[in-house]
This record gives C-alpha cells, structure tokens and sequence, in this order.
C-alpha cells in the first residue's frame, strides 16, 4: 500500500572524505552495483510503501535531477520506434513491480548545513508525520516498525539509534596477556545516531537556517523532552569513504546484498 509520508533525503553534501568520486559526480550518485546510493536508500522506505520524496540538493544537484529525469529508461530496457515523418516514440520495458516514485527535486544551496537544508523544504512537506535520512546510509531497519514505534511514543522526534561498526579488527587478551583471539571488525555494543529519523511538523520550530541537524536541534529536543530512540540491532553502514565504496560493492558483487527494487524484497546484507 503507497503511504503519502513525506521522505526527506539530504543529497547536498560535498563528500569531501571521498574525494575519488565526488570531485566528478555528487555523493548521492557514487555506484554501488549498478545503482546510485541514494536509490539504494530510497527502495529502502519504497518496499515499505514510502514513496514521497523531498530530495534536498546543493553540490552538483543537477546531475541528481539529470539522473532521475533519465532513470527509467538508464536503468531497463527500452525500444525506439519511428516513422517516416521523423518521429520517434519511446517503450520502456519496466518490471511489472516497478516502483511509483514521487520526486520533489528542491535546491537547498551549495553550503547549507543540514539543518538548514531541511528546514527549507519545509514548504514542500504535506504529511503530519515525516522522514529523513541522509543520501547514504543503508540498513535492514524495518521503516513501518519505526513508524509504529514514532506514533506509539507521541514525541516530536524519533532517531533511529544504531551499533557501529569499528574500523580495526579487535584483540582479545586472557588474564596471562596472550591473545586469544581475534575478531575482525564487530560491531560494537554501544549505540549512534543511525541517520534514519522521523519527525512531527513541529520539529521545524527546532529549527534555523545555519543549523546541523545533528547538533543543536537534537540539543533542544533532548532538553524538552522530545527526542526518542527507536533501537536498531540488525545491519547498519554508511558510504563515507572511499573504502566503504569498495567494501559495499564488493558485498553487491558477492552477491551479499540483495537490491530492492522491487516492491515487497526487504533490503537484508550478511554480516
């Protein structure tokens, strides 16, 4: 069943910690397979029925929108017929299951800070409830279980709270300091800001142009009383660098993470 909630995608970043890819193209359109991250995110919230997205760009965000006006006929096959008389008619070959995205493209500036960029697009939210993710974060978090979860609270915000991963393998030292073992890589038990949120429209009286979101909204949230933690201990990542970029399309090329373009498939990567 489509759902009218609003989905906010920050796509405005420069990437500046993967600087092999965006110098030339945006975050937001850094590969993993055949895909662009952000689509990867976006068929996250679509098998769920979420299919209403803000994209809020800034750095290269004409590709974005270059990409998206092009995308079905980039990503399927397609026939060209014409006639005598110069014309020309397009076929899309589209799976049956393809997803029915409604897309707000809104250019939220080249240095706003992301806070600032959701509080202008602030006109184009419809739906009470809300919610936003960053371009490239992926995950096998059950968005309609956070959404219960956000309704069931009655708070203004919920962030979805996340274990990381560490980027060093850990050591394990016995009583006599002799290795024991050896664990590369865990995730670890603590938790961090996942970058999955939901939020009532009041929360855009949090807000002011210059804001981080992570910062200073998140502060005032925390001190009224109206910022709730929706724990998630399945999968989690994010595409920050250079190296997350060949790790993840390594998984994709092992055939260890399934995409989900299609409606009712559940993003799931093995750990």
């Amino acid at each position: 069943m489509e759902d009218k909630t609003n989905v906010v995608i920050l796509a405005g970043g420069k990437g500046l910690r993967m600087r092999e890819y965006s110098d030339i193209i945006p975050k937001a359109l850094v590969p993993i397979g055949p895909y662009p991250v952000i689509l990867h995110v976006m068929h996250i919230y679509a098998s769920y029925g979420y299919t209403n997205f803000i994209l809020a760009l800034g750095y290269k965000g004409e590709m974005v929108k270059e990409f998206f006006v092009d995308m079905e006929w980039k990503l399927n096959d397609f026939s060209i017929r014409t006639d005598n008389n110069n014309n020309k008619e397009i076929i899309k070959h589209l799976p049956d299951n393809w997803h029915n995205f409604n897309i707000t493209f809104a250019d939220t500036g080249l240095e706003t800070q992301t806070g600032g960029r959701v509080k202008l697009i602030e006109k184009y939210v419809e739906s009470e409830n809300f919610f936003v993710s960053y371009c490239d974060g992926l995950t096998d978090l059950d968005i309609s279980k956070l959404y219960e979860y956000h309704q069931k609270k009655k708070k203004i915000a919920t962030m979805t709270a996340v274990h990381p991963m560490t980027t060093f393998g850990l050591v394990e030292i016995d009583q006599n300091n002799m290795v024991k073992s050896f664990r590369e890589k865990p995730f670890l038990k603590d938790y961090i800001n996942g970058g999955f949120f939901i939020f009532k429209k009041e929360f855009f009286d949090y807000l002011n142009a210059n804001d981080i979101l992570e910062e200073e909204p998140m502060r005032k949230l925390t001190k009224a009383g109206e910022l709730a933690a929706y724990t998630h201990d399945g999968f989690w990542t994010c595409m920050d660098t250079f190296k997350d970029v060949d790790r993840l399309n390594s998984l994709w090329n092992t055939g260890k993470m399934i995409h989900t373009g299609y409606k009712g498939v559940v993003p799931w990567i093995k750990k």
